[in-house]
């Protein structure tokens, strides 16, 4: 999955480290340095920017590429993930906050202890990130959390509640498989929508360690 990302967005970082490769010859040129060529520079110093899937690479100038380098103003897609996934990651709590009163398998209770471990302080970073960009966590108007991929209803909630030993087990993976196979789904989504470097890592992030753990959960499901 994080070949994909790369292989879908290829812009900021890569934009950057070809500036500062063009910086760097331009200095040694100067000096009387290494004039062997650079891959990524042409002889009159522009920078070969790689394009989107089916797209050609873009020829820049080194001010186009500096330009585009420092560009990373979160747009739409960036801000409503993040408001999003704060809320996805809080039901994941409410789900592992069952756990020790009502689960039977120590394994369960030991997965539910990591995904708590790491979404609780993902939610504080992503509310961290809000608020540097001046955003508010919850976004004007009426929003239906439940719609989301992966959200448990609340009749499945309830169901979760009720239920303990055995039965309680198969339940929480059931629906922590189905939470976490939405969470991949909305980091996905992002990866190819959003602007933002931070989102970018973020959305990573959940798609690697979300991914893992649906392994390790249809591994205990009984």
């Amino acid at each position: 999955m994080l070949l994909r990302r790369r292989t879908l967005r290829p812009r900021g970082r890569v934009l950057a480290a070809a500036v500062a490769a063009l910086l760097l010859s331009a200095g040694c040129d100067a000096n009387g340095g290494d004039e062997g060529p650079d891959t990524r520079t042409h002889e009159a110093g522009s920078v070969v920017a790689p394009g989107r899937p089916g797209e050609p690479a873009r020829t820049l100038s080194p001010s186009q590429a500096a330009k585009e380098a420092s560009v990373d103003s979160p747009n739409a897609a960036d801000v409503t993930y993040v408001r999003r996934m704060i809320q996805h990651h809080t039901q994941a709590l409410e789900l592992t906050a069952l756990v020790p009163s009502r689960a039977r398998s120590s394994s369960v209770k030991r997965l539910a202890e990591r995904i708590t471990a790491a979404q609780r302080p993902e939610i504080g970073a992503m509310q961290g990130w809000l608020s540097r960009h001046g955003k508010d966590e919850k976004a004007a108007g009426h929003q239906d959390h439940t719609a989301m991929p992966g959200m448990a209803t609340p009749a499945q909630l309830k169901d979760l509640r009720a239920a303990k030993g055995t039965a309680f087990d198969r339940l929480f993976l059931d629906l922590m498989i189905t939470h976490h196979r939405g969470a991949v789904t909305m980091a996905t989504e992002v990866l190819s929508q959003g602007n933002n470097v931070q989102v970018e890592e973020m959305a990573d992030d959940v798609i690697a360690q979300q991914t893992s753990e649906i392994e390790r959960m249809r591994a205990l499901s009984p």
